[in-house]
């Protein structure tokens, strides 16, 4: 399993969610009943029907085929040997977010989403979602895109709800280099949620 780390900062390291690391996918971002519908972080991954229509075990194997793809779904981050957070990354136009009514294109550019950041409980409050999303970046960048995108909460400082804290906030944006480049007619938790870039 070993590879070349995307990112390594702070004692952390970023790697991408290859099929040899699903079991790590699945500790993040698996439900702990493998019968539920929720999660593997496929509502902005897929449409919504589809993603209503994917029950159960049968979402497990579809994140699992996403891993045997040459670009893989996201990316992880470990401390030492265990994993302690995720992050969804892919072209745009591979997801609804392509076909969005609220949240709008600012342009023809091929760009790249990381729209799901999710630290590990036990983990939180130590700088790995910063580590996250510079993995992400440098795994876009490692696949040619000329500009990553997000659409987190811009909720001027004040506490947001941690089940819909996973779409990140304007600041985590903004300490890793995006710029505000549109707002939308999204929200989450109550917030506004906006367009921020980073340039490769």
């Amino acid at each position: 399993m070993a590879s070349t780390p995307l990112v390594r900062t702070g004692g952390f390291v970023v790697h991408p969610a290859t099929h040899a690391r699903f079991d790590d996918v699945r500790t993040m971002v698996g439900p702990k009943n493998p019968a539920s519908n929720v999660c593997w972080c496929l509502s902005h991954r897929i449409p919504a029907k589809d993603n209503r229509e994917l029950a159960g075990p049968d979402r497990a194997a579809y994140v699992e085929g996403l891993t045997r793809r040459r670009t893989k779904p996201g990316v992880l981050a470990y401390d030492g040997d265990e994993v302690v957070g995720w992050a969804a990354v892919a072209p745009r136009a591979d997801l609804p977010f392509a076909r969005s009514t609220k949240i709008p294109h600012v342009d023809d550019q091929p760009v790249w989403s990381a729209w799901c950041i999710r630290v590990r409980p036990g983990h939180r409050g130590r700088g790995i979602s910063h580590v996250l999303l510079e993995g992400a970046v440098a795994y876009a960048v490692q696949h040619g895109a000329p500009v990553v995108e997000g659409y987190p909460v811009d909720n001027r400082g004040e506490k947001v709800d941690l089940t819909m804290a996973y779409v990140g906030t304007r600041k985590l944006f903004e300490d890793a280099g995006f710029a505000l480049a549109a707002r939308t007619e999204a929200t989450s938790a109550g917030f506004p949620r906006v367009v921020m870039r980073r340039p490769t």
